[in-house]
């Protein structure tokens, strides 16, 4: 017998990108669309590694014992 495979919905992110792609863009376009999506997840990984140092902490002076 076949193995069924459930495929769980699709998130809100990827019904927007589906959307999308569905849009033949320039490869100008193309590369900007790419930066601003890094430049997007960047900042948020930024914020986030922003917060997860203010919560332990951390600062220049207890980083720079650490690497030594």
């Amino acid at each position: 017998m076949g193995t069924t495979v459930s495929n769980p919905p699709l998130t809100n992110v990827q019904v927007e990108l589906l959307k999308l792609f569905s849009v033949d863009l320039p490869e100008e376009q193309l590369i900007e669309l790419k930066r601003v999506m890094a430049k997007f997840l960047l900042d948020h990984a930024r914020d986030r590694a922003d917060e997860i140092w203010d919560e332990k902490g951390y600062s220049d002076e207890k980083l720079d014992n650490l690497l030594k």
